[in-house]
């Protein structure tokens, strides 16, 4: 069935609260609302109060309410109705939820999800890509969808799995993306990553909406005599470093792109594993292609400024190619 990005997290999440009664809903305004951008639309109907809690404004609140329910046998999605505001609930996650199967050897299947990155004008307070510090908070798993069928496939395994999972959903792509999406039950693995586009020349290695930027790139780049090969790298942890290894040992040069900012991003651990475990085959230094060290502007046009674009990657590739 084809799906936006939005619909299928939306169907990944119907399914599984179907099909496991352990499974309900806690954030803000996500009840009679149905969601900050009409995701859980219809949830309140379809599975009652007591599993789509509508929670006060209070980020900590909602994700201690979920890790003590977790802890207690369900299986919570807390939805953060900006990722931004997940910085109110930091300590509940890190010192708490991250730590808990090392302090106590418990399982702690929960998800935490909501919209994340720039693209729509959101300003400083709404459109941040925050999910370096939770790679860097061990016990956490991270997810990063690009495509609407592997944004249900991986909601339904972050729900499945026992370890706390922060799941961040691109706003920018809720409407924009479409796919063929299965239907009913659908899984996609945590920690494997995806060629989206074979190529044999340079390898971009990306996650989230700088992926559909360098499939942008690599189209441009076709055209004269470049042909890139596109790594959605889907999870960032745990981490398909195979994937991205195998594929630079092939091309001898890569790219890494994400939106979020350069300093600290998770690019910058892409870039040393190849360094590490690739050198001897890279033809050209590996190049990182990420947003401004800025928070993002209001106004459009600087917002575009900031932000990563299929251009500077297309960019980035030849200056590799050349090299």
């Amino acid at each position: 069935m084809i799906m936006t990005y939005l619909e299928a997290i939306a169907d990944g999440l119907r399914v599984a609260m179907r099909n496991d009664e352990r499974v309900f809903m806690i954030g803000e305004d996500i009840g009679t609302y149905g969601g900050a951008f009409k995701l859980t639309k219809g949830f309140l109907e379809e599975f009652g109060p007591q599993r789509i809690m509508d929670a006060p404004i209070s980020e900590s609140a909602i994700i201690g309410a979920a890790i003590g329910a977790s802890l207690n046998g369900m299986r919570p999605v807390a939805e953060m109705q900006f990722i931004d505001f997940i910085t109110n609930g930091f300590n509940q996650l890190v010192t708490v939820a991250g730590t808990t199967a090392y302090r106590w050897s418990l399982p702690v299947p929960m998800v935490v999800r909501g919209p994340s990155g720039g693209g729509v004008g959101g300003n400083p307070f709404h459109s941040r890509n925050p999910e370096n510090w939770f790679v860097h908070a061990t016990g956490l798993k991270v997810v990063c969808p690009a495509f609407p069928a592997d944004a249900k496939g991986l909601m339904m395994s972050a729900i499945r799995d026992n370890d706390p999972v922060i799941y961040f959903e691109h706003k920018g792509l809720y409407r924009k993306i479409k796919e063929d999406v299965p239907e009913g039950e659908y899984y996609v693995p945590l920690g494997k990553a995806r060629i989206v586009r074979p190529g044999k020349h340079v390898s971009v290695i990306a996650y989230g909406s700088a992926v559909h930027m360098a499939l942008e790139a690599a189209a441009t780049l076709e055209a004269e005599g470049l042909d890139v090969e596109v790594i959605d790298i889907r999870s960032l942890v745990p981490f398909d470093e195979a994937t991205v290894l195998d594929s630079v040992r092939r091309t001898g040069r890569a790219v890494v792109a994400h939106e979020a900012v350069l300093t600290g991003g998770f690019g910058g651990e892409i870039v040393a594993r190849i360094s590490e475990k690739a050198f001897t085959f890279l033809d050209a230094p590996v190049v990182r292609v990420a947003a401004f060290d800025s928070p993002t502007p209001f106004a459009p046009t600087l917002e575009r400024a900031v932000l990563p674009n299929a251009g500077g990657i297309a960019d980035a590739v030849r200056r590799t190619a050349a090299f």
